[in-house]
């Protein structure tokens, strides 16, 4: 009996790669500095909140890039619609990451509308979204960063 074919490999690159650990924000302490000494801007969508990490002397370094966190509650959806919203919202960080100062810590929060942006336009609408949030949010730092 034939045994069956390997899965196929992760590509570094592209829509299948995933953003490495250290470029998320995990614990909630990370979260609540964020929240609470950072600057936010929101749509009908999201909401993005943005705090430089120059401003903590434990902080890790810039070289790691941009670090994302992400908050999407039940009342975008079931687990199904929640992960997919999380997902392209992690696309889209990593599509923008490049335009971003390396020092900045960035937390999306879905809104409730975020479920239906996600069904009715997909990445692009997301993106369109969060890029424009991020412009507010960083204004001259952005595109200089």
């Amino acid at each position: 009996m034939e045994e069956p074919p390997a899965p196929p490999a992760r590509r570094s690159g592209g829509p299948g790669a995933r953003r490495p650990r250290r470029g998320r924000l995990s614990r909630s302490a990370e979260f609540d500095r964020v929240y609470r000494h950072g600057r936010s801007v929101g749509d009908r969508h999201l909401v993005v909140h943005v705090f430089p990490r120059d401003q903590v002397p434990e902080a890790t370094s810039a070289a790691s890039g941009p670090r994302l966190g992400v908050s999407v509650s039940r009342k975008v959806g079931g687990a199904v619609e929640r992960n997919r919203v999380k997902r392209l919202l992690r696309e889209a960080f990593d599509a923008a990451a490049a335009s971003l100062p390396a020092d900045h810590d960035v937390v999306v929060v879905a809104r409730p509308d975020a479920r239906e942006l996600a069904e009715r336009e997909g990445l692009a609408g997301i993106r369109a979204s969060l890029d424009e949030l991020l412009d507010k949010a960083l204004g001259e730092e952005r595109r200089s960063g």
